[in-house]
């Protein structure tokens, strides 16, 4: 089920929070758990038992582990997660290179990947690694730490939520006006990012492939595509984050404008924060981080990004995607660094934004000869034509909703928006008109579902 459908949105969505908020406050943890039950069945239901069990195994082994602190049962526990996301996710991807390399012909097993493991297997794993650690009380209640791992605002694409962000408010959490209204204001602007500019931009990345190419279709695909994937991932963020403050949870942000960055170092610590923070502490420093020899700093940063890619997706392209942003990490920091504060910010602007377009490049494409197809045209290496009728046609069509979206990609807006409330007729007119902003929002966006068939959510294949 997603976020941007009918069913969601006026059927869905309405009944559970009138069952949440007429329920007295000890069951609303169950309404929220059977509630995500149902959200998943809707949309995997043959893998439901799959993610209750692997809940059930997270359950009982955090509580041995809390009691004994037993290294065995640890590493038992956290292996059994990591096998089974290996299992599903990765089975398919091993034969074929197996066949591919040993001439062999072993059959696929063609396994349908569970929707969300990658994200719902990190956050278990987090939050048994942290109660070894003592950082973390351990959780007896099944249903609270279902209700964490399961929650179907973020259960689907993130963010990854760790444990100790939302322990307190699995026990206790505030439910007032101004939670609701904060949340309810957060998830429409997810929405309409979602509806009114990924989704559109998504269309004109889709006729790539059957479009008449020429060198600016190459340039206008790759640009489009890497603010499609902004917003269709960030839209999902502010959508599970407004969510979560509606039923008295607070997540952390997950994006804070990537493509504003001065380095590539900089871009990962603005684009899905709460990976590259997963594995920052759950990988990069166990590891010894930067406090070890340059060698074995340069082996944690390449396994680090190789794994980043990994997680995405089972195929070499995202490997390689993985390890482009590895290097370029490990230039920037050993050499590249000390030259790129020399450059004016809007060259270092350009060098992160052109680095991301083409890894955005690598990331979509089904296979690398299909990326470096793609990269060759952008520089007319194709011998394609610089432009055509269909690129007029496209641009004339998207440039209005590119020109928004670069807009909506920088905090111009936002930082324009906190100056006039610092005066008080603005920030009283501000707040009179929100509501009605957010209605007409709503309304807009219901009739661009209605009539589109288009609506697809990128980061559900992961």
């Amino acid at each position: 089920m997603l976020f941007t459908s009918i069913s969601f949105l006026y059927y869905f969505l309405p009944i559970v929070l009138i069952i949440y908020f007429i329920m007295p406050n000890k069951y609303r943890n169950f309404i929220l758990f059977i509630s995500s039950m149902f959200f998943y069945f809707y949309g995997e239901p043959k893998y439901i038992i799959l993610m209750l069990l692997e809940i059930f195994i997270a359950y009982i082994g955090a509580i041995i582990i809390d009691k004994t602190k037993n290294k065995t049962i640890f590493i038992f526990t956290i292996l059994i997660h990591v096998l089974l996301l290996c299992f599903f996710k990765y089975t398919d991807f091993l034969i074929t290179n197996i066949n591919s390399i040993f001439k062999t012909n072993i059959n696929l097993l063609r396994i349908s990947l569970p929707i969300g493991i990658s994200f719902y297997t990190f956050q278990i794993i987090s939050y048994v690694v942290d109660v070894y650690r003592g950082k973390v009380s351990v959780q007896k209640s099944f249903i609270r730490l279902a209700t964490y791992v399961s929650l179907f605002p973020q259960l689907i694409a993130g963010p990854i939520v760790r444990y100790e962000t939302i322990e307190e408010e699995l026990k206790t959490r505030s439910h007032n006006f101004e939670n609701f209204a904060e949340g309810a204001r957060r998830f429409t602007i997810g929405l309409a990012k979602k509806v009114l500019i990924a989704n559109i931009l998504g269309e004109l990345c889709t006729n790539f492939d059957s479009s008449s190419k020429s060198i600016i279709f190459y340039w206008l695909f790759s640009i489009s595509y890497m603010l499609q994937i902004y917003f269709d991932f960030s839209a999902y963020s502010d959508m599970a984050i407004g969510l979560g403050r509606i039923f008295g949870f607070h997540f952390l942000e997950n994006f804070n404008y990537p493509y504003i960055s001065k380095s590539i170092t900089e871009f990962w610590r603005r684009w899905h924060i709460s990976l590259s923070s997963w594995f920052k502490d759950y990988v990069y420093i166990p590891l010894g981080g930067n406090r070890v020899g340059k060698i074995k700093l340069l082996r944690n940063i390449l396994i680090v990004w190789l794994l980043t890619g990994f997680w995405h997706g089972a195929s070499w392209n995202f490997i390689v995607w993985g390890l482009m942003f590895g290097i370029i990490l490990i230039i920037e920091k050993l050499w590249f660094n000390k030259y790129l504060e020399k450059l004016p910010n809007i060259l270092k602007r350009i060098y992160v934004l052109f680095i991301v377009m083409i890894s955005f490049i690598i990331f979509r494409a089904d296979n690398l000869s299909e990326a470096f197809k793609i990269i060759n045209g952008l520089f007319g290496f194709n011998k394609d034509v610089f432009i055509n009728e269909i690129t007029i046609y496209n641009l004339k069509n998207y440039f209005v909703v590119i020109l928004i979206a670069i807009l909506a990609a920088t905090p111009i807006l936002k930082n324009l928006i906190i100056k006039l409330k610092k005066n008080k007729k603005a920030n009283y007119l501000i707040n009179l008109l929100e509501p009605f902003y957010i209605v007409f929002l709503l309304i807009i966006v219901t009739a661009y579902l209605i009539d589109n068939s288009y609506n697809p959510f990128l980061y559900f294949r992961f």
